[in-house]
């Protein structure tokens, strides 16, 4: 079955969703197992109140920016239909589920919590488990994981969400991605008999008397001190 992944995040007008701030901007990316399909969600939201001037240090989106683009109830049912039944993969998630959350419950009565309609990553946890005392915003970790962000001159969600897929893949990669046997069907090559892989001659080298001679003194030896496993298992 084919795995949907959803790489998101969010940008807001401050911290709290408590306090009342709200989602400006959210950007998505989806992976089917582990493939970058190009189907994004990408949006622009009026907030209807002002931005935090600290806010606006970070991501650039101004309120005369967002004045005249949709509000959060006009984007909500395709918001919520693109992300159902995926794992969201989110970098510090409980800020950006916070502020979801916050919003589909202004919205719907009946709401109870993303974590009911899809599945989670933080990948934020993840990197603190790989990478114990070291920096781990996304900035470090591209500089860790090798991935050009000079681009990235300020927050953006859309330009993170796809930031955060390299960081993602590179992070979650090893021998368990390594399908040889696809990777060579892939390439053709799935008829070993017909490929250019093909097993050498190697010479076989034989022991010489002597050679014999010394290693069945030195089993003797060791049958002196006990069993001979080496003996017992070519007597098997």
């Amino acid at each position: 079955m084919a795995k949907r992944q959803i790489i998101l995040d969010t940008e807001t007008t401050g911290i709290d969703p408590k306090a009342g701030h709200r989602i400006i901007e959210i950007g998505c990316v989806e992976m089917i197992n582990r493939r970058l399909t190009g189907n994004n969600f990408h949006v622009y939201i009026d907030p209807c109140r002002a931005i935090e001037d600290e806010a606006i240090g970070v991501h650039g989106i101004t309120n005369e920016f967002l004045q005249g683009k949709p509000l959060f109830k006009d984007i909500a049912d395709e918001f919520f239909d693109y992300i159902r039944g995926g794992e969201l993969v989110i970098h510090n998630a409980p800020f950006d589920i916070g502020h979801m959350d916050n919003e589909f419950g202004k919205l719907w009565q009946d709401w109870t919590q993303t974590a009911d309609f899809c599945g989670i990553v933080d990948t934020l946890v993840m990197a603190r488990d790989k990478h114990p005392g070291q920096k781990n915003n996304l900035d470090a970790l591209c500089r860790r994981y090798e991935i050009d962000n000079t681009h990235r001159t300020m927050h953006g969600a859309l330009l993170d969400s796809e930031i955060l897929a390299d960081v993602f893949l590179r992070m979650t990669g090893g021998q368990g991605d390594l399908d040889l046997a696809q990777q060579l069907k892939s390439a053709g090559l799935s008829n070993i008999e017909n490929s250019t892989v093909k097993q050498r001659n190697l010479k076989v080298v034989f022991a010489e008397q002597n050679e014999i001679e010394a290693h069945e003194s030195r089993l003797d030896l060791v049958e002196k001190n006990g069993a001979c496993l080496w003996r017992n298992s070519q007597q098997q």
